[in-house]
């Protein structure tokens, strides 16, 4: 059985016991998040639409931390322009529990 939930701009597909990275949640380590953005639950059959309108995913938060850093550079020739910068995203690991639905 899997389900594919929406959060953080991003779509995942998740099964129980998966543990995934999405992007910072508001909650700390050890902690249980609902995803309730459920877009398709497939157990025996397919179910998408209306039919997953109560759906919900139930998973414990695993760790809060900062992804590797990115490297910006911006550059234009003849002109002496160039610019560096760098970004590092946070993150949420999360273990997936539970798949109501």
């Amino acid at each position: 059985m899997y389900a594919i939930i929406a959060t953080g701009g991003k779509q995942y597909r998740v099964a129980e016991g998966d543990v995934i990275y999405v992007e910072k949640l508001g909650a700390e380590a050890g902690e249980t998040v609902t995803f309730d953005e459920v877009l398709a639950v497939k157990g025996d059959e397919l179910k998408v639409g209306d039919a997953v309108s109560g759906a919900s995913v139930t998973a414990t938060v695993v760790e809060n931390g900062k992804g590797r850093k990115v490297i910006v550079y911006k550059y234009k020739r003849k002109t002496g322009y160039h610019k560096k910068n760098g970004h590092r995203q946070l993150y949420t690991k999360v273990n997936i529990e539970k798949i109501n639905g």
